[in-house]
């Protein structure tokens, strides 16, 4: 008997539809839980097929992140420098909070793909524009970079996701505490933790501010 639907399934897969199906199941469950067996499971056909859209697990690693790479939106030619590292960077940090699996592997693939290569090119071409000489550049690319990657990354690995679980942390850690031996900690978590409002994600665009007001110092010494 014919599987009509396992062949009209293969006929409607391509790379794209692959590599989407596996962000989604990273994203559910992490870069560990991805295997093509189970990635054949959620397209509704045989793993082996998938071959004929990747080459390899790591091919499909690649094409993923080069999909997440995708959803960042690039700097815009419109705008001031600054502006346009600024958005860019918050843009990262938000597709990687959609992604954290991804933040980790984003600058380890050896084989980039075109929206990689065009994020990385339009970033330099960005600063060059501005004025940046090169050397400066590449120190801002890598200052920027390091910044977004660790704070995405300290930040997935908090162990809270929002206001009340934060202040139930921090209430648990202060009832802990000696004031009297960590004063300034005490200090730090009832004035400023534990204040409404508190939100540890307002943290990136400070420190995103000053990097970018030390760039902007370094392209014009005195």
């Amino acid at each position: 008997m014919t599987d009509y639907r396992g062949a009209e399934s293969r006929a409607r897969l391509n790379r794209v539809k692959v590599v989407r199906a596996a962000i989604a199941l990273a994203d559910a469950g992490g870069i560990e839980s991805l295997s093509m067996r189970k990635l054949g499971v959620e397209l509704g056909v045989e793993a082996m097929s998938l071959y004929n859209h990747v080459a390899n697990k790591g091919d499909l690693v690649d094409g993923m992140i080069d999909g997440v790479f995708g959803e960042i939106d690039l700097p815009s030619g419109g705008t001031d420098w600054r502006s346009a590292m600024r958005h860019r960077a918050i843009s990262a940090r938000k597709v990687m909070s959609l992604h954290p699996w991804a933040t980790g592997l984003m600058e380890s693939r050896t084989t980039p793909g075109p929206a990689t290569l065009r994020h990385h090119d339009a970033v330099i071409g960005t600063l060059r524009g501005a004025g940046f000489s090169i050397e400066l550049a590449a120190h801002a690319f890598s200052a920027l970079d390091s910044y977004i990657y660790g704070f995405a990354l300290q930040e997935t690995n908090l162990p809270f996701d929002t206001a009340e679980d934060t202040a139930k942390l921090a209430q648990m850690i202060l009832a802990q505490l000696s004031a009297d031996e960590y004063p300034h900690l005490t200090e730090l978590t009832i004035e400023h933790v534990l204040q409404p409002g508190y939100d540890y994600g307002t943290e990136f665009e400070f420190g995103l501010d000053l990097i970018l007001d030390g760039l902007e110092r370094a392209r014009h010494p005195t």
